[in-house]
């Protein structure tokens, strides 16, 4: 059996995984079973990323006995995703480990400080979504196109408009309505919908 590490950043240029790896580096050994490590570069907002997939296929065949993550909201962002996952691993009897909260999911106060730490993990997306509309919302009042950016000039896809049209997707939003108020073009949501099947 071995132990599984997983780092997760997410798909912003520049972010990488070093913050994570030092003290998991010295997690992995002080451990006495072989540690394979699982990585993605992905947002948190999905359960689904081609890494975390891995792990759990490992899990679920019986070859992973332990997970460690260098904070809960690497692992992922909504509540409902967390409180599965770790719903799953404590079923399969997988110890899980959060090493800057300083838990382990064996432990009833780690189950607790799990289920709170997914909240406020999910909170803080929602947090963040509810910003990123009204900043929609006051650049449309002001004639303005995402971001403000004079109109002709070009508007880049990113991660919190890849977030944002996934969210209004999901609500059932036609694409030229989305496309309307992220102020991309529909040939870009097309493409940004697909990416998500794709990767799904």
């Amino acid at each position: 059996m071995a132990v599984g590490v997983y780092l997760r950043v997410s798909s912003a240029k520049g972010q990488e995984t070093r913050s994570q790896e030092p003290d998991l580096q010295t997690w992995a050994k002080a451990q006495t079973d072989e540690v394979v490590w699982y990585r993605d570069r992905f947002t948190g907002t999905t359960m689904e990323r081609p890494g975390l997939d891995r792990l759990l296929a490992d899990v679920r065949s019986g070859k992973v006995s332990k997970v460690c993550v260098w904070r809960l909201d690497r692992l992922g962002r909504t509540a409902k995703g967390l409180l599965t996952l770790l719903d799953e691993l404590q079923v399969l009897g997988v110890g899980f480990v959060s090493l800057r909260e300083g838990f382990d999911l064996a432990t009833p106060a780690g189950r607790l400080m799990a289920g709170v730490l997914a909240s406020v993990a999910a909170y803080e997306t929602e947090v963040r979504k509810e910003r990123q509309l009204a900043g929609i919302a006051k650049a449309k009042s002001e004639g303005k196109t995402w971001g403000g950016r004079k109109a002709g000039t070009r508007v880049r896809l990113t991660e919190e408009k890849e977030a944002v049209i996934r969210q209004l997707h999901g609500q059932g939003k036609t694409v030229a309505s989305i496309a309307r108020t992220v102020g991309l073009t529909r040939k870009t949501i097309y493409r940004a919908l697909s990416q998500v099947t794709a990767n799904s």
